[in-house]
């Protein structure tokens, strides 16, 4: 319903003049415009491209921050040795190091993979930690009375508890990954859908502007729910426990 009221007022408001058509295209047109980056392609190179980068920085993010959140969950000494240092680092802006990264790596991309990594790996770490620090004691105590292996244990009660709070944190750090991926494209890059967006508001070709929002607004909602969809096939015991 909500998305019906959305789409109405925004081919209502500038059709009807109570907003300049200049500045808020209506919707029809947008989609209108759409298709035609669809259709000749243009929209699916862009697309690859910011596909390619954001999957890479999460990727590298996911990597990093879940063996990272586990050992720190599980050992209380790994813990208090780094905590100060990644609390820290957490405190500063992935686009406040911008000029750094590029500094360092050039303006190519391995600096945009690199700002992506650095906005999306914090969510995933410190939701793996407390994913892991959250474990009921009681499955702990319970998997070791039956003699249960360290591997073991890890496998069957560690991973599949934390689960839950680990994709939190993947979808969290996917959204972060978005909002700086499109930053990163707008500063430095000459393609990608954040590039699309700012060059098409350069050069005044509005409906295109809006499409390329759109297209990033479908993009990350695609990925959400896969992401989602991803979650609830890895952790169908969750749902079984709730419905029992």
């Amino acid at each position: 319903m909500i998305v019906v009221v959305f789409f109405s007022l925004w081919e209502l408001l500038p059709t009807c003049g109570i907003v300049n058509p200049k500045f808020l295209t209506p919707a029809s047109e947008v989609i209108k415009t759409l298709w035609g980056l669809i259709a000749s392609g243009e929209l699916y190179k862009h697309f690859l491209i910011s596909l390619k980068r954001i999957s890479c920085g999460l990727g590298l993010a996911i990597l990093v921050a879940c063996p990272l959140g586990i050992i720190m969950g599980w050992f209380r000494n790994v813990e208090l040795s780094i905590d100060a240092p990644l609390q820290a680092g957490r405190q500063v802006s992935a686009l406040a190091l911008f000029p750094v990264f590029i500094l360092f790596f050039g303006i190519g991309e391995l600096s945009k993979v690199v700002i992506i990594f650095w906005a999306s790996v914090w969510p995933v770490l410190l939701n793996t930690i407390t994913g892991v620090k959250n474990i009921d004691p009681l499955l702990i105590k319970s998997a070791r009375s039956m003699d249960a292996s360290e591997l073991t244990l890890f496998r069957k009660v560690v991973l599949p508890a934390a689960a839950p709070s680990i994709f939190t944190g993947v979808r969290l750090g996917a959204s972060y990954a978005f909002m700086v991926l499109v930053a990163a494209e707008m500063i430095g890059a000459n393609s990608g859908l954040g590039f699309l967006v700012l060059n098409s508001q350069e050069i005044f070709k509005i409906p295109e502007m809006y499409a390329a929002i759109t297209a990033l607004g479908l993009f990350g909602l695609t990925i959400n729910n896969l992401l989602l969809s991803f979650e609830k096939r890895v952790s169908k015991w969750k749902e079984a426990k709730e419905v029992y």
